[in-house]
């Protein structure tokens, strides 16, 4: 069986970076930790919400890197000294990487109620019109 890739189609030209795109996307191995939404909020505008309770703001780095929006969490060990009869909250690292699309921007941070919201901003497509002169041969 012959794998199709955009390359394959004749009208679909200069697309080789957006393959490249979805195959880094589906490698990124994310599990299922934290957990997440993403909305839509304007029509040029997203909020992506991570479930991160427990973890302080100095648990978390937010970077881009490479137009990957990437979200680590690291909680430092405090229970050096504590006996703990039953331990069900596990500090756990993660990390959750958000490919981006060329022009979206990552804007402000909150942290609220044991959420962080990261708010992601497209800019506004303008219409370009181009005419080609034909020159004769």
């Amino acid at each position: 069986m012959t794998k199709l890739t955009l390359g394959s189609y004749p009208h679909l030209l200069g697309f080789e970076q957006l393959e490249r795109l979805l195959e880094r996307t589906a490698k990124s191995g994310n599990e299922g930790y934290p957990p997440f939404n993403i909305e839509q909020t304007s029509d040029y505008s997203y909020r992506i919400t991570l479930a991160v309770a427990g973890f302080a703001e100095r648990d978390l780095a937010i970077t881009v890197e490479e137009r990957q929006l990437v979200i680590r969490g690291r909680q430092s060990d405090d229970s050096e000294g504590r006996l703990f009869l039953h331990r069900g909250i596990a500090a756990r690292q993660f990390q959750r990487t958000f490919v981006l699309a060329d022009g979206v921007e990552v804007g402000e941070a909150i942290m609220e109620n044991g959420l962080l919201h990261v708010d992601l901003t497209r800019a506004v497509p303008e219409t370009v019109v181009q005419t080609i002169n034909i020159k004769k041969g």
